[in-house]
């Protein structure tokens, strides 16, 4: 009784401390592409998807994430392991929408039933005029050390001049 009030609790505390944007923000699906063959449950596969920063125009993430397959990939209750790359560009002229954070989240998603899920932060690197991402997984209990890290560069689009992210950046 008392695990299922603390899982509840747990579950509440995620879903509330969530920022919308970050919810709000479904990844695009690129392709799928299988690494584990199962007989009669689906393969475990690696995953790629697109997200662009809600706050920062001009900039897009793509991020591979593997997926269980399996019974319980098939219901989705597999827990699934932290490991995840990432890589962002310029795809445009940058426009910041707002000022943020060093850290901020960018995006979130759930890796577990309740407790672990995956995050991209972005900061900024004032002296090089550098965006910088972060991908990273964590537990309620206990974080996991494995990340990725992707820089963008505000670089001039089409002739307009660079804006300077640390103009941006709250303090």
């Amino acid at each position: 009784m008392l695990r299922k009030i603390v899982f509840g609790l747990a579950a509440i505390a995620a879903l509330a401390s969530t920022p919308a944007l970050a919810q709000s923000q479904d990844p695009d699906l690129i392709f799928k592409k299988s690494t584990v063959w199962k007989f009669l449950t689906p393969d475990d596969k690696l995953a790629v998807y697109g997200i662009d920063d809600p706050d920062v125009d001009g900039v897009a993430c793509h991020f591979t994430i593997p997926e269980k397959g399996g019974l319980k990939g098939m219901f989705g209750v597999a827990e699934q392991v932290s490991d995840i790359s990432l890589a962002c560009r310029q795809i445009g002229p940058i426009k910041f929408k707002s000022k943020f954070e060093q850290g901020a989240l960018v995006y979130r998603q759930s890796r577990s039933f309740f407790f672990k899920k995956m995050q991209v932060v972005r900061g900024c690197d004032v002296k090089r005029n550098v965006l910088v991402y972060l991908v990273y997984s964590d537990k309620l209990i206990d974080g996991s050390p494995k990340n990725s890290t992707s820089s963008v560069p505000v670089m001039p689009w089409n002739g307009e001049p660079a804006q300077k992210c640390g103009d941006f950046v709250t303090d």
